[in-house]
């Protein structure tokens, strides 16, 4: 079975850290992170390639979030540290994104279900 699933997701305070996981049951080339807060459209984040050549953070999030990978576990982190209130969102993992300067649903991605972080300030 096909799988992708996000895990890590929590509660934590402001200037907290959370790191999250995104497990695959497949191979796949490029593997992106998104989130959704309430009320607002989809944002992507960070994405990174297999081959560790592309990887991308968006503004919001540079300097505060690391995007890796353990290819052996097919398994890509995203560590996220500083957090913020306004980083409270539900995050998804989706692979067989592109990534480079920017990270996009071809609309051929897979996704996993998310899950939730929610900062307290």
């Amino acid at each position: 079975q096909v799988q992708l699933v996000e895990s890590g997701g929590g509660l934590v305070q402001a200037g907290g850290s959370l790191t999250l996981s995104c497990s695959a049951s497949f191979g796949w080339y490029a593997l992106g992170w998104f989130r959704q807060a309430p009320g607002k459209e989809r944002e992507g984040i960070s994405c990174i390639s297999s081959d560790h050549r592309s990887t991308y953070s968006a503004d919001s999030v540079k300097g505060r979030f690391t995007v890796s990978i353990d290819n052996a576990k097919k398994t890509v982190y995203l560590q996220m540290n500083s957090l913020k209130s306004e980083d409270t969102a539900v995050y998804y993992c989706a692979a067989d994104v592109l990534c480079g300067f920017g990270v996009r649903d071809h609309g051929l991605s897979r996704w996993g279900r998310g899950t939730q972080v929610t900062v307290s300030s």
